[in-house]
């Protein structure tokens, strides 16, 4: 253990709305500014030297200095805004904890947010006088040439090939929406959370048993397995960690999260979903794999295919339930998985180590490992 590895020290996130939901109203750094508030509170300290935030559809401008603006914290805390599509509040945290390491500073607020309901419209400048606008729904993840399928086609292709059936898609997704419900009713989620204007998280369902989801149909392509109740919902919702160093943490004498091991990987992007295989499968080379596995549910088929890949039993990934019951604030879920690490591994003092791990646009993945330090 060295004295400058990163550890976090508070974790917090905001409910997950739909998009139109509970949060519509609120604009990326009206989310993030509470969530910032809470975890430096959390941490008993008065200010951190920089705020990362990943975001995806955003306004652009950098909305973690906005955020940070707007939480208080004073015109000498500067801001970062990340983009590494559904990996950007993952890599928002690595990319401050490779700051502690380098001695940048000694505490960092870093995570994510994503506003979908209030995400500006995207169009292409008109080529001639009189011409009008054209609207894009996203960025290009991938040149053209090379492939640069949208998610929902893609995941139906990563099903198809690593034979993960329809049923056991389903049965996955109606195991995520029980957990979060149970989480849910037992108050699993309330430590965490942050009132910004919606309780709890707007997305899980009751009820929704493999028998119910069967009826759906394919949401994607006429012959695939990926619907609309086996795949995320698009969503509203902020996290934030604040991270320090373990000498720093042995000084205000709180437990963590240690960062043990991280990998950043790229794929095929017509494989998109199957990012986070080689990412999983460096930083569990050495090590068994841990008891709590936090992968963010994009679709339930992909999840599968990944976890088969690099030999994770299904059963321990996310066992509150993921981004299929909770719901995938792009830009914020990367950070909501290691929130949640926090909540199961140092709130409950759970298992001692745990895996947040994803697979993100145009083929990338992220995978980290983290150990519970007292």
């Amino acid at each position: 253990m060295n004295d400058r590895d990163p550890v976090v020290i508070a974790a917090r996130r905001s409910p997950i709305g739909e998009v139109g939901g509970v949060l519509r109203n609120l604009t990326a750094e009206r989310l993030a500014a509470p969530v910032l508030t809470a975890a430096l509170h959390d941490a008993g300290l008065e200010s951190v030297d920089d705020v990362l935030l990943g975001n995806v559809m955003g306004p652009g401008g950098n909305p973690a200095r906005v955020a940070a603006l707007r939480a208080g914290f004073g015109v000498g805390v500067p801001g970062m805004t990340v983009d590494r599509q559904c990996a950007s509040g993952l890599s928002s945290i690595l990319t401050a904890a490779a700051m502690l390491r380098g001695g940048a500073g000694e505490h960092y607020l870093a995570g994510g947010v994503e506003s979908a309901s209030t995400a500006p419209w995207r169009a292409h400048r008109p080529r001639s006088a009189g011409e009008p606008p054209r609207f894009y729904s996203r960025a290009p993840f991938a040149p053209a040439d090379l492939g640069d399928p949208d998610m929902g086609p893609a995941a139906d292709v990563v099903a198809a090939e690593a034979g993960i059936s329809r049923e056991r898609q389903d049965e996955f997704a109606a195991r995520s929406h029980a957990r979060a419900v149970a989480a849910q009713d037992a108050g699993r989620f309330d430590a965490e959370l942050v009132d910004v204007g919606g309780g709890r998280d707007e997305r899980p369902r009751r009820g929704f048993v493999p028998q119910r989801l069967a009826r759906f149909r394919p949401a994607f392509t006429p012959d695939g397995t990926a619907t609309a109740a086996n795949s995320c919902g698009v969503s509203d919702g902020a996290a934030a960690v604040l991270l320090t160093t373990e000498r720093e943490r042995r000084r205000l004498g709180v437990p963590g999260l240690r960062l043990v091991a991280e990998r950043t990987s790229g794929v095929d992007p017509n494989r998109l979903g199957l990012g986070a295989v080689p990412a999983l499968r460096h930083v569990l080379r050495d090590r068994p794999v841990p008891e709590l596995v936090e992968f963010t549910e994009a679709f339930a088929g992909q999840v599968l295919a990944c976890a088969d890949a690099a030999g994770i039993d299904e059963r321990v990934v996310s066992p509150d339930g993921g981004a299929i019951a909770l719901g995938h604030p792009w830009g914020a879920s990367g950070a909501v998985l290691v929130v949640r690490l926090f909540s199961r591994m140092v709130r409950e003092n759970g298992p001692r180590t745990g895996v947040a791990a994803l697979s993100s646009g145009g083929g990338l993945g992220v995978a980290t490992v983290w150990e519970r330090v007292d």
